[in-house]
């Protein structure tokens, strides 16, 4: 790859959501903002090798992308250079950089004139990044039939005249739920290739969030939650294999974000209102405080996933509180309490039959556990993790 095409590729991956906001924000046309700015992107690829890579990318393309509106739009807007952009101080505007719109562009997104089981899909296409085909995956529907409907969203957007703005206080608590869970499902998405940096932007805009909506503990909740994974990134992968939490090296862990997570989260347990992510990053913490104590408090965990089962039931958590049960009460007592797990999750859990390998490899049922992780290797879509299933299912095979 080129000098010119990786820092095309580092732009796209850094300043999409921010170029789109501000772009889509003026013209309140999402489709027409994303043309534009995909042709800015393909201009500098055939731009930057012969004339270099501009000193500032950002306000290249957005000058680029802005121009091109301006032909479509026959010059019936003005669109800000970077100089000119408003409502924002001098000081950062000195270095010639591009503000932040992509939370009211959010908010857009999570308007109520919107269909609600939109929301977080179209807040993963325009703001964050995803493609349509991952989004479909990621909520088990047609590709197709998903991108059809976004693109009437988009069209109803910009017919509407929905403003690209933050709604009153109300409204903002309202709408930030659907935030949340967007920002949620793109760490999720995320956690296994940090290189993507999609993470990163999930947790910029948790806690840019938490700080714009004071009392909402579910936002803080959520940026401790995504700061604790993050610091336990450089761990989780080591060799191109997945490395379980509970025998990550804890000297490869972030102290800062670990410190940012714990601030956080008391923010938000002071605030008497409890709800999934703070529990989710409870759990987090609860395996982050092996960096001090040594051990893993099993106890603590099977508490926090009996409270995250009775909020927020899934499958993961059924599935993960199997696994405390048999740390604590042993191997029998977990795979029982995941037989009644199956009922819910179902024979095609890639993670049921991981844990059942492993319960079965503790147990001593050796030949039981290489089986498991044969069923588990089959059910899983990405590298590092069969590459962690086969290693155990060969240490099963020679026992």
């Amino acid at each position: 790859m080129t000098d010119a095409a990786r820092a095309a590729e580092l732009a796209a991956r850094g300043s999409y959501g921010r170029l789109l906001a501000l772009l889509s924000s003026r013209t309140h046309d999402i489709a027409l903002a994303e043309d534009a700015l995909a042709e800015a992107f393909a201009r500098a690829l055939s731009h930057w090798p012969a004339h270099g890579i501009p000193d500032n990318p950002d306000a290249w393309l957005l000058t680029t992308a802005r121009n091109r509106l301006t032909d479509s739009q026959r010059r019936q807007f003005r669109f800000p250079t970077v100089n000119e952009i408003p409502d924002m101080p001098s000081s950062e505007l000195a270095d010639g950089s591009i503000p932040d719109r992509r939370l009211s562009l959010l908010m857009v997104c999570a308007h109520p004139a919107i269909a609600q089981d939109l929301h977080v899909p179209l807040m993963l296409q325009t703001v964050l990044g995803l493609e349509a085909k991952t989004i479909a995956r990621l909520f088990l529907i047609s590709p197709v039939a998903l991108s059809k409907r976004l693109v009437r969203t988009k069209a109803k957007i910009r017919d509407a005249g929905i403003p690209f703005a933050l709604p009153c206080d109300g409204a903002l608590r309202e709408r930030s739920t659907a935030i949340l869970e967007a920002l949620y499902a793109l760490h999720a998405h995320d956690w296994l290739d940090p290189a993507e940096n999609l993470g990163d932007e999930a947790f910029y805009l948790a806690d840019l969030l938490g700080r714009l909506i004071v009392d909402n503990a579910e936002a803080l909740g959520l940026a401790a939650l995504i700061a604790f994974s993050h610091a336990r990134a450089r761990a989780r992968i080591v060799d191109d294999m997945l490395v379980p939490t509970d025998e990550q090296d804890v000297t490869l862990w972030n102290d800062a974000l670990i410190r940012y997570g714990k601030r956080q989260l008391h923010c938000a347990y002071v605030k008497s209102s409890v709800g999934r992510f703070q529990i989710e990053a409870a759990i987090e913490s609860v395996h982050i405080a092996r960096k001090e104590t040594g051990s893993t408090d099993w106890l603590a965990l099977n508490k926090l996933y009996v409270a995250l089962l009775k909020i927020a039931p899934s499958v993961g958590s059924l599935v993960a509180q199997a696994v405390v049960t048999g740390r604590l009460h042993g191997p029998r007592a977990g795979q029982e309490a995941l037989d009644a797990a199956e009922t819910v999750t179902g024979s095609g859990y890639q993670p049921l039959w991981a844990a059942r390998a492993d319960l079965q490899a503790r147990a001593g049922n050796h030949l039981a556990a290489a089986k498991s992780y044969d069923k588990a290797i089959s059910l899983a879509t990405d590298g590092p993790t069969i590459n962690l299933l086969a290693r155990k299912r060969v240490l099963e095979l020679k026992k």
